[in-house]
């Protein structure tokens, strides 16, 4: 079955045999982080000696801390979208996130699925993340990833209109699922050395939480950042998205 949004394309294109087209169409704009269709997205750079992590669904009491020990123990700094609804119940987390020179964005409140979520609720939550983010922190929140990479053009608006610039990625695994560090570590490693092959930076997401619940195992997920830290800490540049700010590409050629 289309979505509304599919359907509402697909009824304005007025053929049967646009129908296919327009549905393919939309799944490609709304979910490939590469698409520029509904609108621009910061995916990467094109300085493939770059490297920025970036971690999604947080923070999380068990796993976040650990991280942080890892990431200050090489010198590095990262990205962390947040769920609000976690950001709400972990203030001194939050806090220590920031104090440590990490940059922080907004994940959305609970991680819905906006391609296809109404958009009074869209409004209530990107503004109500950004509002307690920046009363935890002090200062206005500048990015925003869409849970699972899902938009549509009044999504990025919303989004734009808070002040936040729309990213996606180009380097992301299953690491959510997946037991073992080694293979996550292994695959970003593929997809990091193709992203330089073609030019490009690599935005690389990890998890270092889990939307359904606060506490969620991400062992794996922190093994596999000590891995890459160690493997590329001597030759590529480790940095947070505001270093790519001026650098909101049309397209990349880079593999998800």
């Amino acid at each position: 079955m289309l979505s509304p949004l599919a359907t509402e394309i697909c009824a304005g294109l007025g053929t049967i045999g646009a129908v296919g087209l327009a549905a393919g169409g939309c799944a490609y704009a709304a979910l490939w982080p590469g698409s520029q269709i509904f609108g621009r997205t910061l995916t990467a750079t094109r300085r493939p000696d770059d490297l920025a992590l970036t971690f999604d669904d947080g923070p999380n009491p068990v796993w976040t801390p650990r991280l942080l020990d890892i990431l200050a123990a090489h010198s590095v700094r990262a990205t962390f979208f947040m769920l609000g609804r976690f950001v709400q119940s972990e203030p001194a987390l939050v806090r220590r996130v920031s104090e440590e020179g990490h940059l922080i964005g907004n994940h959305s409140w609970s991680h819905p699925n906006l391609a296809r979520t109404p958009a009074s609720r869209v409004v209530e939550e990107l503004t109500r993340t950004c509002d307690l983010l920046e009363q935890r922190l002090g200062k206005p929140v500048r990015y925003f990833r869409p849970p699972y990479g899902a938009r549509r053009p009044f999504v990025l608006r919303t989004a734009r209109d808070l002040g936040m610039t729309p990213v996606t990625w180009n380097a992301m695994t299953t690491d959510w699922s997946d037991p073992s560090a080694d293979r996550i570590a292994e695959q970003l490693r593929s997809k990091i050395e193709a992203n330089r092959r073609r030019g490009w930076a690599s935005n690389i997401v990890l998890h270092d939480g889990g939307h359904r619940a606060l506490g969620t195992d991400r062992g794996p997920s922190v093994t596999a950042t000590s891995q890459l830290l160690a493997h590329y800490k001597a030759t590529r540049n480790f940095v947070t998205l505001d270093a790519w700010a001026p650098a909101l590409t049309p397209t990349s050629a880079a593999t998800p």
